[in-house]
């Protein structure tokens, strides 16, 4: 259930349960979470609500119904491994991915995104640059069919 506050919530503290149950381990410390525009409309034959793509996020939110996770690599291949079964299958097993918004105190959930039958559709790295510093970031994009705020 939602928490109303004061003041508007941080958008830098969540937390990203990707299906396992476990919101707090270290793999669930995504860096960034694109949301789709949640937008209500059918298309013909559709009954689901239809979603439109934030005009400023890249190709990867292009289509309706698409989550879009980074993180900085730390080596797991958690994400890996679920992109590669949906791949090897030509389909995976659904999941239920979690984006829990903190409060203040980083520890309480104030209000949660829950996205139901969830498969990754694309797994990207950032660039290479042996003449920079920077973090090597791993984008998965992934496909919903229903999302829920509780």
């Amino acid at each position: 259930m939602a928490v109303i506050s004061e003041r508007p919530y941080r958008s830098s503290n969540f937390l990203v349960d990707i299906g396992r149950g476990d919101s707090r381990s270290l793999l669930a410390g995504f860096a960034e979470v694109i949301f789709p525009d949640f937008m209500v409309g059918k298309s013909e034959g559709d009954q689901r609500p239809q979603t439109v793509p934030q005009a400023t996020e890249r190709a990867e939110a292009a289509a309706p119904n698409r989550l879009v996770l980074k993180r900085g690599m730390m080596g797991s291949m958690d994400l890996y491994a679920w992109w590669d079964e949906a791949r090897k299958r030509n389909v995976s097993r659904p999941r239920t991915v979690k984006v829990e918004l903190l409060g203040e105190d980083q520890s309480t959930v104030v209000l949660t995104w829950r996205f139901d039958n969830v498969r990754p559709v694309g797994l990207c790295f950032s660039p290479l640059r042996a003449m920079e510093g920077g973090i090597l970031m791993e984008t998965l994009i992934l496909e919903f069919d229903r999302m829920e705020m509780l």
